[in-house]
């Protein structure tokens, strides 16, 4: 990796030799304007507002302007003079714990490498020290004509910084969070919680840019002159959330399902619910158990048959309701009609038991 800035870690009294290189690196895919008239590319021209003409890098330096408007110049030299003592340094000033740096500081990131041999062992003695310790470095360095702040801390076997923004950078959240009081219910809480506890844990490794993959794809289906399918896209719900629980409990659902986990617990919860939306048939389901005490039945008729002959035809046509049944689903009505007429029959017949035992 190509170094960006050659220097030397101040430690103490301890000088280490480094190389700064670039941790990080930008996949974003970067697109040009073009005229869409014919396709020609559009560029931007540094002009002189003066004398309107256009100026090549070497012509143009800094200034700073002023609150009049007026233009201050300011050349190289100038900022060469200022007593920068991190022109050329990272000059450690502190040890704290990492917890103790705001990630809301953290900007660029790179990797500081041993600049030649003798730089190997000092190196290797800052790493160890930040290792055991367990704390971050806090240093200041200079890089691109200005003054940074700078966290070193190990990665792997190496040591890293990372540039931080200095603290009176760090915007305050004024009128930032809700105005409006809110109170969140404990139910809520536990759904919140389990949702997170099935996301679980990720391999950062494992993450990619799904929408940079989709613009290659785009370029390289149009670069061939195939035709570009329209994606569909994913329901964003414009925000709006009817019922937080419920939105909560579709949330777990879809994280499970997501993870081939619960899936026996969805069926369950479904067939709960399937028996509580048929619940008058269920009491239909009840009455079905009847069947099963049919010598108490035949008895019933035959008693019924030495009282009145009457009372003897309606147990035979409730007898023979009760020996149709399962023939088909169109005889199930018939069946629930009889076992109507059958329970009337019972208590119809009971009274004259009675009598006769009287």
């Amino acid at each position: 990796m190509r170094s960006i800035w050659n220097g030397a870690i101040s430690f103490g009294l301890v000088s280490i030799p480094i190389k700064l290189v670039n941790a990080t690196e930008n996949h974003s895919i970067h697109f040009r304007q073009i005229h869409l008239a014919d396709g020609g590319r559009i560029r931007y021209r540094k002009v002189c507002e003066l004398d309107e003409e256009e100026v090549s890098g070497g012509e143009i330096g800094k200034a700073y302007e002023d609150a009049d408007g007026t233009m201050i110049p300011i050349t190289d030299e100038d900022l060469a003079q200022l007593p920068l003592p991190t022109a050329k340094t990272i000059e450690i000033v502190a040890f704290v714990p990492a917890d103790e740096i705001d990630p809301l500081q953290m900007d660029a990131a790179y990797y500081l490498s041993a600049n030649g041999v003798p730089a190997a062992k000092p190196y290797t003695l800052l790493r160890e020290a930040l290792k055991r310790s367990n704390k971050v470095a806090v240093a200041k360095y200079a890089l691109r004509g200005r003054e940074r702040l700078g966290m070193l801390r190990v990665v792997d076997d190496v040591i890293a910084m990372h540039g931080l923004l200095w603290p009176d950078e760090i915007r305050a959240p004024e009128g930032v969070a809700p105005d409006s009081d809110v109170t969140v219910r404990d139910a809520e809480l536990d759904l919140a919680d389990a949702l997170m506890d099935t996301l679980g844990e990720v391999d950062m490794d494992s993450l990619h840019d799904d929408y940079r993959e989709a613009v290659e794809e785009l370029i390289a289906a149009k670069a061939s002159g195939e035709a570009v399918q329209p994606s569909e896209s994913g329901d964003s719900g414009g925000g709006k959330v009817i019922d937080l629980i419920a939105a909560l409990e579709s949330s777990v659902r879809a994280a499970k399902k997501s993870r081939g986990e619960g899936e026996g617990e969805a069926e369950s919860e479904e067939d709960e619910e399937d028996m509580a939306d048929v619940h008058p048939i269920k009491k239909k389901t009840q009455q079905k158990s009847t069947p099963k005490s049919t010598g108490t039945k035949k008895s019933t008729a035959s008693t019924a048959k030495k009282t009145t002959q009457k009372k003897t035809t309606t147990t035979k046509s409730t007898s023979s309701a009760s020996s149709s049944k399962g023939s088909s689903s169109a005889n199930s009505a018939k069946k629930q009609t009889s076992s109507g007429s059958r329970s009337t029959t019972k208590k119809k017949t009971a009274a004259p038991r009675k009598r006769a035992s009287a």
